[in-house]
């Protein structure tokens, strides 16, 4: 399963809570796949899903300050 989360224009934290909120209903394998604007959260993000297992398939800059990840999760 593939899940969008689009969190443009909210600030730290809170792209990396509604992440962390989206990535407990998903199961192993799933991808989960995080549009966002917030420059705290282009280390924070890659950050958790490290520390979580979770696999960084992705990550672009698609704008002049909006990036998207996926993360599969573990």
């Amino acid at each position: 399963m593939i899940k969008k989360l689009d969190v443009i224009s909210q600030v730290c934290p809170f792209p990396l809570i509604e992440a962390q909120s989206a990535m407990a209903a998903l199961q192993a394998g799933d991808e989960l796949i995080i549009d966002f604007d917030c420059t705290q959260a282009t280390e924070s993000l890659p950050q958790w899903a490290a520390e979580q297992g979770h696999l960084v398939t992705d990550y672009q800059q698609v704008g002049a300050a909006q990036w998207s990840i996926t993360l599969t999760k573990a």
